[in-house]
């Protein structure tokens, strides 16, 4: 992401969980298993009634880097209290949902 897209997103999201995010949003662009799982970790958090929810043991089957980064989103989410499009991350959570999702549409 571009340094000027980290200057517009919202005070409430740090550096580090900027990055873990954004590194997590790019792996989930991705087509392997590892990336399906990303996007589903994500789009519980963007809308789990309509993308369903994320399988804890699907974490046995991910990399540890990728892992630390989810680490690191959860605990945002814990502390925000916000949806990841309130956070300035509309745009980047819709294409894993047209990825991964295509039946929802737009």
């Amino acid at each position: 992401m571009l340094a000027a897209a980290h200057e517009a997103r919202p005070s409430l999201i740090t550096a580090d969980e900027a990055a873990a995010l954004e590194r997590l949003l790019a792996h989930a662009q991705r087509d392997s298993g590892q990336s399906r799982r990303v996007a589903d970790f994500l789009l519980a958090w963007w809308n789990s009634g309509s993308c369903g929810a994320f399988d804890l043991t699907a974490l046995w089957s991910l990399d540890t880097a990728i892992v630390a980064d989810m680490t690191v989103v959860f605990g945002l989410i814990g502390r925000v209290h916000r949806y990841p499009d309130s956070l300035g991350y509309e745009a980047e959570f819709k294409s894993p949902v047209q990825a991964w999702l295509p039946q929802l549409g737009d």
